[in-house]
């Protein structure tokens, strides 16, 4: 993986979580952060004057306390700051790019917030070339500053994959790579429908046929992720197959995780996009960091 960490930083709660968690993050990949604010899409709540000048300064204030006090902790990575008038949302865009990763604060149980407001935060996350991650201010894998450690019990990647095959490369490329990184195991998650919303007793034939339909889905997803676990020897995978909706499943799944990557389609054009019920559900609910990767 090549390229910046690039954080959308405003002050909030949320951004300086978000901000905590990159540097981590990069300094274990080994790449360097940019920490970006965007003057003229400030949040709402903040306490300036109208004057371009102030909030400016506002952001200038905002970037140096952050820097000074992430390379207190990690004084040997690589971090860079930037003031920007563009609208925040084509600032991140345009630095997807070629970026290695965004980062973005979030409130968790509502919309994604903060740097980005509503509708622009849900328009990045859709159109980001690059994995997009959200991170909660009271995400308790997340290490911040000197007074919140990660917790303990947060021990692994949690990856959600609809469709076993090349459509899911991208996802277990990121995944496998944070997981080598943090020394964790990968749990690749795979939700199968219900064949009837109806409990009713069931015939021994139709019981084999699931059976088999459960068995033959491990198979497609062993074979998946067989070059993975080449290519990633020191990396443990763990298959979680399970019946029901895809959000619910991959909520239970994700109890422990540090982070859980979900995917979503890349759009031909900059003026569509759309973002799933599942990862909805994800950012909305998951109780850690999530990152939206996209793929073809």
């Amino acid at each position: 993986m090549t390229g910046s960490v690039v954080v959308g930083l405003d002050g909030s709660p949320e951004s300086i979580t978000a901000a905590w968690w990159a540097a981590r993050e990069a300094l274990d990949r080994h790449l360097p952060v940019l920490l970006l604010h965007s003057w003229t899409t400030q949040p709402l709540d903040v306490p300036v004057a109208q004057a371009a000048s102030t909030k400016q300064q506002y952001g200038r204030d905002v970037l140096r306390t952050a820097e000074a006090d992430i390379l207190h902790r990690y004084g040997d990575l690589e971090l860079s700051t930037e003031l920007v008038s563009a609208p925040a949302s084509r600032a991140l865009l345009d630095r997807s790019e070629n970026a290695a990763m965004l980062v973005l604060g979030s409130r968790g149980h509502g919309t994604v917030s903060s740097f980005l407001l509503g509708s622009i935060s849900l328009h990045v996350l859709g159109l980001a070339r690059c994995p997009t991650v959200t991170v909660r201010a009271d995400d308790p894998a997340v290490a911040v500053g000197r007074q919140q450690a990660a917790a303990i019990d947060r021990n692994e990647i949690v990856v959600g994959v609809k469709d076993p095959g090349p459509a899911s490369d991208r996802l277990l490329e990121f995944a496998f790579t944070t997981a080598e990184s943090h020394a964790v195991p990968v749990r690749v998650v795979r939700a199968l429908p219900r064949t009837s919303p109806i409990v009713r007793p069931r015939p021994a034939s139709a019981q084999h046929s699931d059976s088999d339909e459960e068995a033959r889905e491990h198979e497609r997803l062993t074979g998946t992720l067989a070059p993975w676990r080449a290519k990633f020897p020191t990396v443990t995978a763990v298959e979680h197959i399970a019946t029901g909706p895809a959000a619910q499943v991959l909520l239970t799944a994700a109890a422990h995780g540090r982070l859980t990557v979900i995917g979503r389609r890349l759009h031909p054009s900059h003026l569509t996009w759309k973002l799933g019920p599942v990862a909805h559900g994800a950012l909305h609910h998951l109780p850690c960091p999530i990152a939206v990767v996209p793929h073809d």
